[in-house]
């Protein structure tokens, strides 16, 4: 064959099938678009420069792999579109005479000319929206943008090896359907007529039965421990759920109406049922799959936005004042007057000698033991001694603090009194629905308030499990048994001093003085000062940009993925609406020739009855 002749006969099958590539062709270029901007702002110099630029570039990285791997599946399955409307053509070239090998050929000319427009217009893409997405990401974490170009060749190299390979794939698996089938199954691919769809009661069952599973599990659970161990269960359960119900169930159900005689056997639903059953034997994977994308692109979406929106509120839960000072007491015998004292004045010298102004601060000491609360408001310290399921212990697993009485007066400007054996109560993330509160036996506190608030050191917001505080007349009296007790080579109880404080300041001095008296309390734990035996010093301003990079690179990455799932759920869409009528049109034009063949032959016997009868006649 002349040189050129395949390529020229590839365009033409590209050209003569546009409508079918040419949404392909966009799908392919947008896939490299997004891949080569998450890349890009994965390696821009811009993000490298911010503070909390690691936490972006790891997600950017995780989202990198996503839609790598989503990019894999999806053209696979876009692929076999085309595919499938390819086979009739691929047959009709081999019944005139073109041999597999010579398909073969057409099909890699077709994946070569695909690939390089798909690879050139969607690197041309993303270096064009490049800056723009690194500007709406850099403002999406408070920064001043940049207007320097950058062009990153080593995203550039790492889209165009992804896509290579995929492409290489795709023209692989095209291979194979075409080695195994025959020139008249190829032919005929179009006209195969589909056998009756057969009602599958355990998968139709189980995909209710999953479903149902999944619904309950996001309802019954409520601590966020739990929530996180089982959140991908869920989310996997309802994925299979969905195909199962699309694919099998709806059938079923078809079936169920058959069987109903006096619904089925109506003008108005004889036709459609019967019809519906085939509809869903053969649209059932592509609808499941529009309605999982379409919840992924909400949840994402929603989700990212409400944490990023939420960032501001979550920083100050998490540090309620501008300087937030903790240590750790080395034992009771350290958490004394003396000493608490000592460490407030150390902090109120550094504070005073930075020339800043103050405005409200608090101190207080406080323990805290993480367990399990049993029924009857019982502390059991040692989870490994629990019994139960996982999830069942990850319910009753509680942080619990204890405050004394004086502190709280303090810090509330209540007077409050309490009896050795009285406590007052406050829950975050969860209720206490006991009267009384049983730390070790021998020691029971009736409750006798509980707080509907409470200011706290931000420690609970950053707790993964609920928390209980317990105000309580002595703290050392509350957990003297667990004070020297260990669990896998860790304390049971942690003794702590915390002292936050405001300051009427700029960003740069609220740093410089958190640096410093973090500098300084750090060398009290090797010098054996005030009995400490750890100290850090944290800033509301120095977190802010760490927070926002955190829900601003989720924010950024759940908007690029959505638009990836826009994508992939508009071109199923639109190939289905396209595909379904073809294949319809195909169907009703080979009953119309069979009908006519038959027709033909029905008149020529009867011509041919006539013709005998008038000879026997003469």
């Amino acid at each position: 064959m002349r040189a050129g002749f395949y390529p020229h006969l590839a365009m033409t099958g590209i050209r003569k099938n546009k409508n079918f590539y040419i949404p392909y062709i966009l799908t392919c270029a947008g896939m490299v678009m997004m891949n080569y901007i998450v890349n890009f702002l994965a390696t821009t110099p811009t993000i490298d420069n911010m503070i909390g630029g690691d936490t972006v570039k790891g997600m950017l990285g995780f989202g990198r792999y996503v839609i790598a791997l989503f990019a894999v599946i999806f053209l696979f399955y876009t692929n076999s579109f085309l595919m499938r409307r390819r086979k009739k053509e691929f047959g009709l070239y081999n019944i005139l005479g073109m041999g597999k090998k010579n398909i073969g050929c057409l099909l890699f000319c077709e994946t070569v000319i695909i690939a390089v427009i798909s690879l050139t217009g969607g690197l041309a893409g993303g270096m064009l929206f490049s800056k723009l997405s690194e500007l709406g990401l850099v403002k999406l974490l408070g920064y001043d943008a940049a207007y320097d170009i950058f062009i990153s060749l080593q995203a550039i190299g790492r889209t165009a090896v992804l896509f290579c390979v995929i492409f290489v794939l795709l023209l692989f698996n095209a291979l194979r359907q075409i080695h195994m089938a025959d020139p008249v199954t190829l032919f005929y691919s179009d006209n195969v007529g589909e056998k009756p769809p057969k009602a599958n009661w355990i998968l139709g069952l189980g995909g209710l039965v999953l479903l149902g599973g999944a619904y309950y599990m996001a309802v019954t659970i409520k601590q966020p421990l739990s929530a996180l161990l089982m959140c991908f269960v869920a989310v996997a359960m309802v994925i299979v759920a969905t195909y199962l119900l699309f694919i099998c169930g709806s059938v079923l159900f078809c079936r169920i109406l058959q069987k109903n005689k006096g619904y089925y056997y109506k003008a108005n639903h004889f036709i459609s049922v019967s019809s519906m059953v085939y509809r869903m034997k053969r649209n059932g994977a592509g609808l499941a799959s529009i309605c999982i994308l379409a919840t992924m692109v909400l949840v994402m979406i929603t989700g990212s936005a409400c944490l990023y929106f939420g960032a501001e509120d979550s920083l100050h839960s998490r540090y309620p004042y501008d300087i937030n000072i903790n240590t750790s007491w080395h034992d009771l015998t350290a958490m004394t007057d003396e000493n608490r004292q000592l460490l407030l004045e150390e902090a109120e010298r550094l504070v005073a000698e930075s020339g800043v102004k103050t405005s409200d601060s608090t101190d207080y000491n406080m323990a805290q033991i993480s367990g399990l609360i049993e029924e009857g408001g019982v502390l059991q310290p040692d989870v490994n001694e629990a019994t139960g399921i996982p999830t069942s212990i990850y319910e009753r697993l509680r942080q619990v603090y204890f405050v004394s009485v004086d502190d709280y007066n303090k810090i509330t400007g209540e007077n409050v009194n309490l009896g050795p054996d009285q406590a007052m109560v406050y829950t975050v993330r969860c209720d206490y629905d006991y009267d009384v509160f049983t730390p070790y036996e021998g020691k029971t506190y009736e409750i006798v308030s509980r707080l509907e608030d409470f200011q706290w050191n931000g420690q609970m917001a950053m707790d993964a499990i609920p928390s209980v505080v317990f105000i309580v007349s002595d703290i050392s009296d509350s957990i003297e048994p667990y004070a020297d007790m260990e669990s896998n080579g860790m304390a049971l109880v942690y003794l702590d001093w915390y002292y936050g404080i405001n300051i009427d300041s700029t960003p740069q001095q609220e740093e410089s003085l958190s640096k410093e008296i973090d500098q300084v309390f750090s060398q009290f734990p090797a010098s054996g000062t005030a009995g400490v035996s750890s100290a850090s010093c944290e800033s509301l301003e120095v977190n802010r940009s760490g927070f926002y990079g955190t829900f601003g690179g989720l924010f950024f990455l759940g908007i690029i993925l959505s638009i990836v799932f826009i994508f992939a759920t508009t071109l199923i869409i639109y190939y289905k609406q396209i595909s379904y009528p073809l294949s319809q049109i195909a169907q009703a034009m080979t009953s119309l020739q069979s009908t006519a063949a038959a027709s033909e032959r029905v008149f020529e016997f009867i011509d041919e009855r006539e013709m005998s009868d008038q000879k026997q006649a003469t």
